[in-house]
Parts: C-alpha cells; structure tokens; sequence
C-alpha cells in the first residue's frame, strides 16, 4: 500500500503537476472550452493540446483556433482540430497523437499503423481528410484561393514516419517536435497575402464553430460511425 502511495505522489509530481503548468500557460482552455482533466485523460485531446501549445510560441499576429465544427454540404460536419490563421496564410492541423511505425502514401486511401507487438491498425488517409477539412472551411470563409490554405498533418513524437510519400505542394506531415522549425521555414518562405483586418475578419467568421454543445458532437459522432458502417 505505501509503494502504490508513493507511486501516485511520484506520478502527480512529475507527470501532472509539470502538465498542470503548462496547461495553465496556455490559451488552449479559452480557445477549446477543454478543462486540465478533459486533456489529461483523452490522447486525443492532450496532443491537440501539444501542438496549440507550440504554435502559441510562433512570432507575428495571429489566431489560433480549435475543434471547429464546419458544416457541410449535405448537413453533416467536419470536425477541424486546430487552425492558425496568420499572415502567410491558413494553417489547417490533422492531430495524430500516435505510436508505432507509420506507413502511408497521399493517393491511397488507408494508411497504416504497426506497434511494437506486432499489431497493425489501419486508418483514413489524413491527407485525404484535412481536404475535406480545408474543402468545407472554403465554403464558409467564400475564400477560394488554395495558395492561402496549407495542410499540416502532425503526428506524436511517439511514432515513426517509416514510409510517407506525398506529391502535393502546401502538404506537410511532420511529427510535432519538428513542427516549429517547418513552420517557421514554411511561413519565411511565403508571401504575406492576409493582414490584420483580413486575419481578424476570417477569425470572426469561424468562431460561431467552436465550443459546439455536447447535441451537435453526438450528430457528428454518429454520422461517422454511419459512414464506417457503408464501408
């Protein structure tokens, strides 16, 4: 009994508590409506969270914005993790905080991956779904030039990117600790094409599709698991 106590004190003290910190330097919780707990305990979450957390240190005016829920075309949403409108451009983020070895290639439309034990998972090409991310937010924003939109797809520190192969400009995937340096390379390199009043106007045209009620998830969710179904 006194090793597990000890055991959860290590834990909390050098796990949680350092997270606690940075969680509380953040504006992640004001942009995500997403509570310590909510980050802590979902993988998903806590690597969204990650990569908020790096590009709030990326220099110039810009904003940053997460789990939108876009509407489409035939009712349905499109759930975004994360954008950062700045004045290069759009900067559309596919979350993947996963392990293993990552296999994929941009014109199949399943990627792999493998862990240690052997076991392989396969999974929706996510250069595939952040189009269909980026397809929805040109609906909504009536801006169509796809020079302003650039596709990240982040993966953990975690993984290994063993065999990716992408053909298309303004796509990156890239694991989150190589984020900033690709980032800032990728915004150095381009033209400034949005300014402030332009950023702040895009911004204000997204924020109705944050913070979406627990009713519009559910619908997402199970449109999902529809479209699994029909596979």
């Amino acid at each position: 009994m006194e090793m597990l106590i000890l055991y959860f004190l290590f834990a909390f003290g050098v796990i949680i508590v350092p997270r606690y910190i940075r969680y509380k330097g953040s504006d992640y919780k004001n942009a995500s409506g997403n509570n310590f707990l909510k980050i802590i305990f979902n993988k998903g979450n806590y690597g969204e969270f990650l990569t908020f957390n790096k590009l709030e240190k990326i220099s110039g005016y810009k904003k940053l914005m997460t789990n939108l829920y876009i509407p489409r075309e035939d009712g349905s949403t499109t759930e975004i993790d994360l954008i950062m409108i700045s004045e290069t451009g759009i900067y559309v983020f596919e979350s993947k905080n996963y392990s293993g070895w990552i296999f994929g290639d941009e014109k199949q439309k399943y990627w792999m991956q493998t862990l240690k034990n052997g076991q392989k998972n396969r999974f929706f090409n996510p250069i595939w779904q952040n189009h269909e991310h980026i397809s929805a937010l040109k609906s909504v924003i009536k801006i169509g030039d796809m020079n302003l939109y650039k596709s990240y797809i982040v993966f953990s520190e975690r993984c290994t990117l063993k065999k990716i192969n992408i053909a298309s400009n303004n796509v990156k995937v890239i694991k989150r600790d190589s984020l900033l340096k690709y980032i800032n390379r990728d915004m150095l390199e381009s033209e400034r094409i949005l300014n402030v009043e332009k950023i702040n106007n895009i911004y204000e045209k997204l924020e109705r599709y944050c913070h979406a009620d627990d009713k519009l998830k559910q619908a997402h969710i199970n449109n999902i698991k529809l479209k699994s179904n029909d596979m």
